[in-house]
C-alpha cells in the first residue's frame, strides 16, 4: 500500500524492527490492553449517570451534551503534541502518564458541583486520552508484524469495550445500589481502577527489551514537528482519512454517551437501559477479535464499506424504539463501532510514507481530527433533543453520515491506488 509524498525514513524504525517478533510482545499487548479498559471504564462512566447528575446539578441535556464532548475539546488540542512527544520519547511514559489523568479526571468529576466544575474536571480526560489512543498504535506497530498487527489492534481495542460494558452493565444494577444511589462514590472507585491498571502497566513495561526500543526511539533523528506535520497533510490519503474520521467519531462518541438515555426514554428502567446498552459494547467484542485481522490490504475498503452500511443500519432500526429491530440494530452497533476506527487506524500506519517511525505523529493528527466528531455528536444529539423532545431526528442524521463515508471511500481508494 502506497500513498502520495515523501516523508524520509517513515518505514524504518531502526534495528529492533529487523530482528524476529519478542515473545514478551503478548505481555506488552496485556498492558496497553488494560490502560485502554480503564479508558473505555472511564469514558462510559457518565452515560449511566446521565439521569442522577442532570438532577444534582440541575444542568440541562444540552448542557450535559457538553459535558459529554468536553474532554474530546481538549483532546483535539492535545492529540497532535502527544503524537511527537510518543515518536520522540516513545510510548512508555505516555500510557503512565494517560492512566494517571485518567484517574485524576473521575476524582474531579465526583467532585463536580455545577455545570462549569463538571467540565472541568471532564477536560483534564482530554489530556490522557491522545497518550493511549495514539501510543497504542505506535506500540502495536513496534511490536507486531504482519497479520498478527491487525490481530493485535483487535485485540487492545478489546479493551475500552470491556470498560464500557462494566460501566454500562453495573454501574446502575450493582455500584449505585451498593453505594447508595450516590454517583459520586461510583466515579470515585474507577479513578482507583485507573490508578492500578497504570501501575500494572509500568511493571510490564519494564522489560529489557521495552527499554531498549524506547533508547532507540530517542537515539532516532529529530525533524520538527511542525514539517512533520506538513508533510503527513500533504498527503492526498491522509486527507480523506481525516475528514472520514470525524464522521466515524461524530457517530460512535454521539450514539455511545446517549444509548442509555435513549433506551430509558423508550421505555426501559436506568437498570435495563444500562444492561441492553452494554450489549453493543459485548458484539463489538467478538467482533473486533475478528474483522480487523480479516482486514488485510486488498479487502480492507469492502470491509470498511460494510461497517459503514451497518452503522447506518443500527441507526435506522433504534428508531423502532422496540422489540427484534432495535436487538439487531444494537448488534449492527456493535460490529461497526467495534471495528470503524480499529481499520481505518491500520491502513494509516500501513500508508508507506508513515510506518512505525512516524505512527504517532499521524495518529495524533488522525485522533485529533476524529475528536472534532467526539465533539459535535454528544453535542449535536443532546441540542436536538432539547429543541425536538426525541432521539429520532437524531438518529436520522447519525444514518445520513454514515452514508457519506460509504461515498468517500471512493476517493480514498483512487488515492491509495
Amino acid at each position: 500500500m502506497t500513498g502520495q509524498g515523501d516523508v524520509p525514513g517513515a518505514a524504518t524504525a531502526g534495528p529492533l524492527a529487523e530482528e524476529p517478533p519478542h515473545p514478551y510482545r503478548w505481555a506488552i499487548l496485556a498492558g496497553v490492553w488494560l490502560v485502554y479498559f480503564s479508558f473505555g471504564l472511564t469514558t462510559v462512566s457518565m452515560a449511566p449517570l446521565v439521569v442522577h447528575i442532570v438532577r444534582d446539578l440541575e444542568i440541562s441535556h444540552a448542557q450535559m451534551g457538553v459535558v459529554l464532548g468536553g474532554w474530546q475539546l481538549v483532546y483535539i488540542a492535545t492529540a497532535a503534541p502527544c503524537g511527537t512527544v510518543i515518536d520522540r520519547w516513545g510510548p512508555r511514559v505516555g500510557l503512565l502518564l494517560s492512566a494517571g489523568f485518567i484517574a485524576t479526571s473521575a476524582v474531579l468529576r465526583a467532585h463536580a458541583v455545577d455545570f462549569w466544575t463538571l467540565l472541568l474536571a471532564v477536560g483534564v480526560f482530554g489530556i490522557g486520552g491522545p497518550m493511549v489512543s495514539i501510543g497504542a498504535p505506535k506500540l502495536i506497530s513496534l511490536w507486531f508484524r504482519g497479520p498478527e498487527r491487525g490481530f493485535a489492534m483487535g485485540v487492545y481495542v478489546t479493551g475500552p469495550a470491556t470498560g464500557g460494558i462494566v460501566s454500562y452493565s453495573l454501574t446502575n444494577s450493582v455500584l449505585m445500589p451498593w453505594f447508595g444511589q450516590d454517583w459520586r462514590s461510583v466515579l470515585l472507585l474507577l479513578s482507583a481502577v485507573a490508578l492500578g491498571c497504570g501501575l500494572l502497566w509500568l511493571a510490564l513495561s519494564a522489560h529489557p527489551r521495552a527499554r531498549a526500543i524506547e533508547r532507540e526511539l530517542k537515539a532516532q533523528p529529530k525533524e520538527r514537528q511542525l514539517t512533520v506535520f506538513a508533510r503527513l497533510l500533504a498527503l492526498p490519503s491522509v486527507q480523506v482519512m481525516l475528514v472520514m474520521s470525524v464522521g466515524i467519531f461524530f457517530f460512535n462518541h454521539g450514539l455511545n454517551n446517549w444509548l442509555p438515555e435513549l433506551l430509558r426514554q423508550g421505555g426501559m428502567s436506568p437498570a435495563e437501559a444500562g444492561i441492553w446498552a452494554a450489549l453493543p459494547t459485548a458484539v463489538g467484542i467478538l467482533g473486533a477479535l475478528t474483522i480487523p485481522r480479516l482486514a488485510v490490504p486488498e479487502r480492507r475498503l469492502a470491509i470498511l464499506a460494510a461497517l459503514f452500511a451497518a452503522a447506518g443500519l443500527a441507526a435506522l432500526l433504534l428508531l423502532t424504539g422496540e422489540g427484534a429491530a432495535m436487538t439487531v440494530g444494537l448488534i449492527a452497533q456493535g460490529i461497526a463501532r467495534s471495528s470503524m476506527m480499529t481499520v481505518m487506524v491500520l491502513l494509516l500506519v500501513e500508508i508507506r510514507e508513515i510506518g512505525s517511525r512516524y505512527a504517532g505523529a499521524a495518529s495524533g493528527l488522525f485522533f485529533s481530527a476524529a475528536e472534532v466528531g467526539g465533539v459535535l455528536g454528544p453535542l449535536t444529539l443532546g441540542a436536538v433533543y432539547d429543541a425536538t423532545g426525541a432521539f429520532q431526528p437524531a438518529l436520522l442524521l447519525l444514518a445520513a453520515i454514515m452514508a457519506g463515508l460509504v461515498l468517500l471511500l471512493l476517493p480514498l481508494r483512487r488515492r491509495l491506488a
